[in-house]
């Protein structure tokens, strides 16, 4: 069992109306967000939206999801994961900072989006030691020490069919080898980094070779 790269033809072709409209509120709050030093969360720095949209519009077009199951592991202001329910997937968002799970839930709420978030962390009690992760490195995004989201959710990591994150630098590969421990055989692990950059990798079983 391994997880493999995902080959996938992302188009930047135009965007809706309505994916627009929301982008570009999005963005106004969380730059508003950022300049105020008095509320904002250190460590906070939200991914490119659009570049993650575009990725999770091209996951459902080439259909290669086994689910519509989708969890944002670190959902900040929810915008990933408000972009994945307008795509057609059942979205949750995880995140541990309540402030931004407030703004999230309202972001959503204002466009009639369907998506849930909770405050918590994502990776499941015991699952640390189990998957090998070092979170002895300084990390922002990496908290343990809080309550695990899921059993408020009513559903675990096993059961998301697409899970997206944001790692820092120094957490790409324990998100790799903690997705590869909780995660479902077959699901898909979208990631974005600092370059502007997503890549697609899947929890790879027999049934899944091709």
């Amino acid at each position: 069992m391994s997880l493999v790269d995902v080959e996938l033809a992302i188009s930047r072709d135009a965007i809706s109306d309505e994916i627009a409209e929301f982008l570009e509120e999005a963005d106004a709050r969380v730059k508003d967000y950022l300049d105020n030093s008095r509320t904002r969360v250190s460590g906070f720095i939200p991914s490119d939206s659009e570049t993650a949209f575009h990725a999770l519009r091209a996951i459902v077009d080439a259909n290669i999801a086994p689910g519509d199951l989708f969890c944002e592991w670190g959902s900040g202001f929810g915008v990933v994961t408000s972009l994945a329910a307008l795509l057609g997937f059942q979205s949750y968002g995880i995140e541990t900072d309540g402030n931004l799970v407030a703004a999230a839930r309202r972001l959503a709420e204002d466009f009639d989006i369907e998506a849930e978030f909770v405050q918590g962390s994502f990776i499941p009690h015991g699952s640390e030691e189990e998957a090998e992760c070092d979170f002895s490195t300084e990390s922002f995004w990496l908290v343990t020490d809080v309550d695990d989201a899921y059993s408020e959710l009513d559903v675990g990591p096993e059961d998301f069919d697409v899970i997206y994150g944001y790692p820092w630098p120094n957490e790409e590969s324990p998100i790799a080898r903690l997705f590869h421990h909780v995660a479902a055989d077959g699901a898909l692990l979208l990631t974005y980094n600092q370059l502007d950059e997503v890549r697609v990798r899947r929890k790879q079983l027999n049934e899944w070779a091709k």
